[in-house]
């Protein structure tokens, strides 16, 4: 079995794992090796994995480097060893299906490897603490752009929100969610979106937006349409007051706030 790496600069993480989702719709592996590199793996036998090419076209100027490694045959066993459960606030547990439930009043199953997003990276990790503070008022509907593997609006709908919409511009997140959400029993309404389209998404009272900073900063109008409320993550945390100056710009102020390492989430309202 062998082992596919590339290693790409933060910056452009999240546009490079689209492309690369595209190359390796089952998965791959996000790696953050610090000094603002992080490192996407695919997995499979000679021949599977995406030509050297194709990964350099993937990675474009982000491209730190490329390479290969022969891995043990028990790969898919051990690799369930970096996929433990998340407990927050003792309210909430994210496990893999192959985990036991805990005694939490909340209890996801996702399976990862479909799509960005089980709830370890600090991106959703800190999204799902604001999402369950005090601060937020479970009324109305909720709406996840960026869904990855749906645990957001998964969380939202074992909430109370409702009616809960999860959009995102990768096919393979769009699949992930729906399965996710059909494993959890809970109803998403789940479809492809792009932001750079002409429509703006669906309005909603509270609207979770795990992107990154300049794409939270260029596309604030868009993500607070219609919205009360806006849990904008993703970015780091020196991209913080640019951030919220965006977000100020259309009427919308800080809250809230969390920071987990370099990354940061920001709880926003209106007026």
């Amino acid at each position: 079995m062998l082992r596919l790496a590339v290693r790409v600069t933060r910056s452009q993480a999240e546009l490079v794992l689209a492309e690369l989702l595209s190359l390796a719709p089952s998965g791959v592996e996000e790696v953050d090796l610090g000094n603002d590199i992080v490192e996407y793996a695919v997995y499979g036998a000679s021949g599977e994995l995406p030509s050297l090419p194709d990964l350099r076209a993937a990675a474009g100027g982000a491209l730190v480097e490329v390479s290969t490694s022969e891995i043990a045959d028990d790969w898919s066993e051990r690799w369930r060893e970096f996929h433990r459960p998340l407990v927050l606030e003792g309210q909430l547990r994210v496990r893999p299906p192959w985990e036991p439930a805990g005694s939490e009043p909340i209890d996801l199953v996702i399976e990862p490897g479909q799509a960005f997003g089980t709830g370890a990276h600090a991106t959703t990790r800190l999204c799902l603490e604001l999402l369950l503070s005090r601060a937020v008022a479970v009324d109305g509907g909720f709406l996840d752009l960026g869904c990855g593997s749906g645990v957001l609006a998964i969380a939202a709908a074992r909430l109370g929100f409702d009616p809960v919409v999860a959009l995102d511009y990768d096919p393979a997140a769009v699949e992930a969610t729906a399965a996710n959400a059909l494993i959890n029993g809970v109803a998403v309404e789940v479809a492809r979106y792009d932001l750079r389209g002409e429509h703006d998404p669906p309005a909603a009272e509270t609207v979770a937006a795990n992107l990154l900073g300049p794409l939270l900063r260029g596309w604030a109008p868009r993500i607070a349409h219609g919205a009360r409320r806006v849990i904008a993550s993703g970015l780091l945390a020196t991209e913080r007051d640019s951030v919220a100056s965006a977000f100020a710009d259309v009427g919308m102020s800080v809250v809230a706030e969390r920071v987990g390492g370099e990354w940061a989430a920001l709880l926003l309202t209106r007026g």
